[in-house]
């Protein structure tokens, strides 16, 4: 096996800036018909060049990129269907050996807070997320020696076995420092989901400046990070890029070409992306005007251009953004959003008016679990808590197996709608349950038999009591 990391600076890696620079030049003011070409190509689920992404990136006309949003939201209905997956973040620990110049966690900043749930104030956490209908969470920890392999691994299993009535938490992904391989075996050995590393930004002088200190400050040792995790065998792992450190395009085209990296070397691409814009943060003053700041109509294309580049990768959008932004980008091909989210360290369980001076960045939706539900199924979304893929092992190279082609949604559907009946049979307002009750019903109208009777045997018993009913 490939094992050899590189980790120095000056070592050149798969991020090919000079290239970058020349496919975003070469390709300015795209012929119509080469973009139309590069549409139909994406929306047979295959993953764009390059070049491509480069082209899509360029469009400069409002018809063409109506021709991109309306690709993007075929393509995404085509792969994964109508259904929204449903998490949340749970914020472990803020310390940070890091002083990265646009985070509220950096360490010369003194405004904030210092906090590390301990096992009570953790499960207090957990029953809190659990009681709302939570069943998926993304855990996220700062870089500090106190949270090691281990503690991160403690903290997953003690999430894992802290239940409450008919509610637990089934897949917890992880948003944590880079580890080396035998860390990644340690975490991996709990059963973890995805393994999530943003490279912030794929710009190397950019990221330089952004990261003057700490572990972080090592370009390559970051970038790498998820190779190791691989080697390690933890075959989901997650990508990301923060907007607004540098030119959006450029990022895009580094999230390409990291997606391909991944390809070629173990055969799988990024279970996600995500693709989060600088927010506000407490004693953060970068944070109040980014240095290259997306606004909200690049922010849709940016999304729409990810969704068509990499077809069979799930893309996160964040409470970070504001609601009725969150509900324009929903249509260009999203496939999960986290929802009822607080970002304080300990702020599920207890209400704190010095909450925002333990938060990284200020929220941008606010609104509850329910409320987000609500809305999902009022636009016809199948609100999804499913995580049995992953409980299944189709994860990795398997996983992408039935992506690729479009069969996912085979197995996505039908568990997106076992998982949005315990929702609303569980913990649903009543305006809620009758509604979900009603899309249900429809939904299944849509399938056709043998597989719609299973499914419906499926939902009856839910409706009598039974738990993590799946496929």
């Amino acid at each position: 096996m490939y094992i050899f990391i590189k980790e120095k600076e000056d070592e050149k890696t798969f991020i090919d800036e000079e290239n970058i620079f020349k496919l975003l030049e070469k390709n300015k003011n795209p012929d119509k018909n080469k973009v139309r070409d590069i549409l139909q190509k994406s929306i047979a689920k295959q993953r764009l060049e390059p070049n491509e992404v480069a082209t899509l990136l360029n469009v400069n006309s409002k018809e063409q990129w109506d021709e991109i949003f309306e690709a993007a939201r075929l393509l995404k209905e085509k792969v994964y269907g109508n259904r929204i997956v449903l998490f949340a973040p749970l914020y472990i620990g803020n310390e940070c050996i890091n002083d990265c110049e646009y985070c509220g966690f950096r360490i010369s900043n003194k405004y904030v807070i210092r906090k590390t749930l301990n096992s009570e104030e953790l499960k207090n956490e957990v029953k809190a997320l659990v009681s709302k209908g939570h069943k998926r969470l993304i855990v996220v920890f700062g870089e500090h020696p106190k949270y090691s392999p281990e503690f991160i691994a403690k903290t997953i299993d003690l999430i894992y076995n802290t239940k409450l009535g008919n509610g637990e938490i089934r897949r917890v992904n992880v948003n944590a420092a880079p580890q080396t391989v035998e860390g990644y075996k340690i975490i991996k050995s709990v059963g973890i989901g995805t393994f999530q590393i943003f490279q912030e930004t794929y710009h190397l002088p950019t990221y330089r400046k952004m990261h003057p200190k700490g572990p972080k400050s090592n370009f390559a040792w970051r970038l790498y990070g998820l190779d190791r995790a691989m080697i390690a065998g933890i075959d989901d792992v997650g990508i990301g890029a923060l907007f607004g450190l540098y030119n959006w395009k450029f990022e895009v085209m580094g999230l390409i070409y990291h997606t391909i990296h991944l390809e070629e070397r173990f055969g799988v691409g990024p279970h996600t992306i995500s693709f989060p814009r600088i927010e506000p943060a407490v004693g953060t003053p970068i944070t109040q005007i980014p240095p290259y700041q997306v606004n909200d109509e690049d922010f849709k294309k940016l999304v729409a251009v990810l969704r068509l580049s990499v077809p069979y990768t799930g893309l996160i959008l964040t409470a970070r953004e504001p609601v009725n932004l969150r509900r324009e980008v929903l249509k260009l091909g999203v496939s999960q959003i986290d929802a009822g989210s607080s970002i304080g360290v300990g702020s599920y369980s207890e209400t704190d008016p010095e909450i925002i001076k333990k938060s990284q960045f200020i929220l941008g939706d606010t609104r509850t679990l329910d409320e987000v539900i609500y809305e999902l199924l009022k636009e016809n979304y199948i609100p999804s808590f499913c995580t049995a893929c992953y409980r299944a092992g189709r994860t990795g190279e398997h996983f992408m197996e039935f992506a690729i082609p479009g069969f996912v949604k085979r197995f996505c559907t039908p568990n997106a709608l076992f998982t949005l009946n315990e929702y609303l049979n569980d913990y649903a307002t009543s305006k809620t349950k009758n509604l979900g009750k009603v899309i249900i019903e429809k939904e299944l109208e849509k399938i056709p038999e043998p597989q719609k009777s299973a499914i419906f045997e499926g939902i009856k018993k839910i409706d009598i009591g039974e738990r993590d009913v799946r496929f």
